[in-house]
């Protein structure tokens, strides 16, 4: 067999191995989750887990509602906020801006997709918070609901945190579907505007129509994304164990929660089995929503190129 052959076979086999390998650290982290939220599971009913609004591991309550809530309302905020501004932008950069402009704004959005989260965390801090505070105070007394004011009112809250999400996921987003909506066959583009549709028409009947998979599929990498973030969260949340009743109270996401408490106090009985419990909830959610997102994007991948 020819040297070069030879070569050929065992890089592929090497690059195989580093595949399989890069895979399998999915799997050894889900086990050493299952395993260590095992004693947890099997000693705390599902319902206490599940239901449970107390969180007082010193006292024998692991009550995971009040996080649970919490990562929802601000992954819910992040997610209003990002995705009407994303599409936007994207059918824009897609649609209507010249090559030129495409090509100073698309390596900044990516630019902005490297920031670490603790950067945002920091902005949130000193822009974020402040603004969402002085909000409070204008709004908290015309009695809007969701929008009151309570005692909680310092600009730490779920809407800053939703705030700062969003900004996370506008990359996400933004890219896969101005990819998506310039991947749409410009023959079909023509024969909508052929047959006297205007541009914002054909956008909205043959663009978005045939991009919507695609672009569902950003959304759901987003909301991925943005529902197991921690470090730009857990600095403008507030962390107050509450279930929030107005965008301006604090909230305490599962991942704020695991990051605060693990390491303290790991001497009471099952504290550290329920953080872990917390970990896998996590990932499994955030796997679950990945591999939706990858699916879609296969799909219309092989469809495109069947087509």
């Amino acid at each position: 067999m020819p040297a070069r052959k030879v070569i050929d076979r065992i890089t592929g086999n090497v690059m195989a191995v580093a595949a399989i390998g890069s895979a399998s650290l999915l799997i050894v982290v889900a086990g050493a989750l299952s395993v260590r939220s095992a004693p947890f599971l099997l000693t705390v009913p599902v319902t206490d887990i599940f239901l449970g609004s107390t969180w007082m591991p010193d006292e024998g309550h692991f009550g995971l509602l009040v996080p649970i809530v919490g990562t929802l309302l601000v992954t819910a905020i992040a997610m209003a906020v990002a995705v009407p501004l994303s599409i936007l932008s994207a059918i824009y950069l897609a649609e209507y801006a010249t090559e030129r402009v495409r090509a100073k704004v698309l390596p900044l959005i990516d630019l902005l997709a490297g920031i670490p989260p603790v950067i945002f965390g920091v902005v949130g801090v000193l822009v974020v918070v402040p603004a969402v505070a002085s909000l409070a105070a204008t709004l908290g007394p015309l009695g809007i609901p969701f929008f009151g004011t309570t005692d909680y009112n310092t600009g730490f809250s779920v809407l800053a945190g939703g705030i700062v999400l969003a900004t996370m996921v506008f990359p996400i987003i933004i890219s896969i579907s101005e990819q998506v909506l310039r991947a749409v066959p410009a023959e079909i583009r023509e024969a909508s505007l052929g047959l006297g549709a205007t541009r914002w028409q054909t956008i909205k009947h043959v663009g978005l129509r045939m991009a919507f998979p695609g672009m569902g599929a950003a959304i759901i990498l987003g909301f991925a994304r943005a529902f197991g973030e921690t470090m730009a969260v857990l600095m403008v949340v507030g962390n107050v164990a509450t279930i929030p009743s107005s965008v301006f109270d604090p909230a305490y996401p599962l991942p704020a929660l695991i990051a605060n408490n693990y390491g303290e106090m790991m001497s009471i009985p099952l504290y550290d089995s329920a953080l872990l419990f917390a970990a896998l909830l996590l990932m499994l959610v955030v796997l679950a929503f990945t591999v939706l997102a990858r699916l879609i994007l296969v799909r219309i991948e092989r469809g495109m190129a069947h087509g």
